[in-house]
């Protein structure tokens, strides 16, 4: 009897992946516009339009349009949260990550995706040739096209016989 190894279907769905995200550039995804706040921005402006949008992200730029910096919700919660701040005054340019890593639309998507493996980073500020914001590029962007391309193959993958079951919480919280 011909037993197929357990990964056997996770490496087919691999080799198929690998054509269109090795060589697709970023602007092959479905981006919105850069969302952008001024450098002198309060915190409160800028988690305002974070939370209105939907966003897990604002870029931040200077006077002349120019990135200066990004401000995530990796940075409210770990720069920001639990400190008795004036939201009204106390600007976005004081808890910021300064110069981020930037692309090009014409990068790969492999290149943003390995960019953010590395980087630990969930979004990446897209520029221009003058270093101005065009747009963000997110893990979600690159999932939402891997499973646009792949379907059938995200849906059917069978699950890693290797992983093991975690506790599942229902949300009934502790009676």
């Amino acid at each position: 009897m011909d037993l197929e190894e357990p990964d056997e279907p996770r490496r087919s769905a691999s080799q198929k992946l690998q054509g269109p995200l090795l060589t697709a550039p970023i602007s092959s995804l479905q981006l919105g516009p850069a969302i952008t706040v001024p450098l002198d921005a309060t915190l409160g402006q800028a988690v305002e339009i974070m939370q209105t949008r939907h966003l897990g992200c604002v870029l931040v730029v200077d006077g002349e349009g120019r990135l200066k910096g990004i401000f995530t919700e990796r940075d409210l919660l770990v720069r920001v949260a639990g400190r008795k701040l004036d939201w009204g005054t106390t600007t976005v340019r004081e808890f910021m990550t300064p110069d981020p890593e930037s692309l090009r639309s014409s990068d790969g998507i492999a290149w943003a995706l390995n960019l953010m493996h590395v980087g630990g980073y969930r979004h990446v500020p897209l520029t221009d040739a003058e270093g101005r914001p065009i747009g963000v590029v997110s893990v979600k962007d690159i999932v939402e096209f891997i499973v646009d391309l792949f379907p059938d193959e995200v849906l059917n993958l069978p699950p890693d016989p290797r992983q093991k079951p975690g506790p599942v919480d229902l949300g009934g919280g502790a009676d």
